[in-house]
């Protein structure tokens, strides 16, 4: 009982130090919640629970950086954010937990490769291409879909998306980014608790960590290369999803 606390106390400090830094905190709760014997679609629930009160301070610190995003208002984009939310929150919870278990290294592969390619896509999407709102809309709604059944890396596909329409500054896009982000956590956490999915004492326990890891972990992020967290959070990833692969397939 209490090496389950040690670990998830740790996993919450350290994911929630990751998504101050960079994001893919989720790649260090989640497995942290299965090895204490969570099942994983509720391992997935409670993680986004534990992570929660960390992304929502994030909006609050930069709520004056909110702009529309290509000329769509932030309310329409709330609303699609939100709409997905529910969308894919509900999916997680008609997924059973053998089939989630299947379906999770695929999950973890792709927003690992998200954390790898993104940063240089949407800059290339930028050069190349551009789309009215109503198909970045469909993408948007799509994005809130995953956003609230897994989520992993949600703000970089985001981000590219968003190139979609023009907009490439990732410094002056974070702001809503994150509203984005959180909208479909807050459906998506609510979902998870009015249905009971939430194990709460290993929420808890992780979930304060986390909001003492977040705290942290932005303020030595001011002081750390941004390519060394970027280079150890993708290589933490890499190894969670490889180990999530042999504990799938293996």
């Amino acid at each position: 009982m209490i090496e389950n606390s040690l670990l998830l106390a740790g996993a919450g400090l350290l994911g929630g130090a990751m998504n101050a830094l960079a994001g893919g905190g989720s790649f260090v709760t989640l497995p942290a919640m299965i090895a204490v014997g969570v099942p994983s679609v509720n391992a997935n629930a409670s993680s986004t629970v534990a992570l929660y009160p960390g992304g929502a301070a994030g909006v609050w610190v930069y709520r004056d950086g909110l702009r529309p995003i290509g000329g769509v208002s932030i309310k329409v984009m709330l609303t699609v954010m939100l709409a997905g939310g529910l969308i894919g929150s509900l999916l997680l919870l008609w997924t059973p937990s053998s089939a989630f278990d299947r379906m999770l290294p695929w999950l973890l592969l792709i927003a690992t490769l998200t954390m790898i390619f993104a940063p240089r896509l949407a800059p290339w999407l930028h050069r190349r291409a551009k789309v009215g709102p109503k198909p970045v809309l469909a993408l948007q709604l799509l994005l809130g879909i995953y956003g609230g059944y897994f989520g992993g890396a949600v703000g970089l596909m985001m981000l590219a998306v968003w190139s979609l329409l023009g907009s490439a500054d990732i410094k002056t896009l974070n702001p809503t980014r994150m509203l984005m982000v959180t909208a479909a956590n807050t459906i998506a956490a609510l979902t998870f608790i009015v249905a009971g999915a939430v194990w709460w004492r290993e929420t808890l326990v992780m979930g304060g960590a986390a909001i003492i890891g977040g705290y942290a972990g932005a303020h030595v992020g001011r002081r750390l290369d941004p390519r060394i967290v970027r280079g150890v959070t993708i290589t933490l990833s890499i190894g969670v999803t490889v180990m999530f692969f042999a504990r799938a397939f293996g």
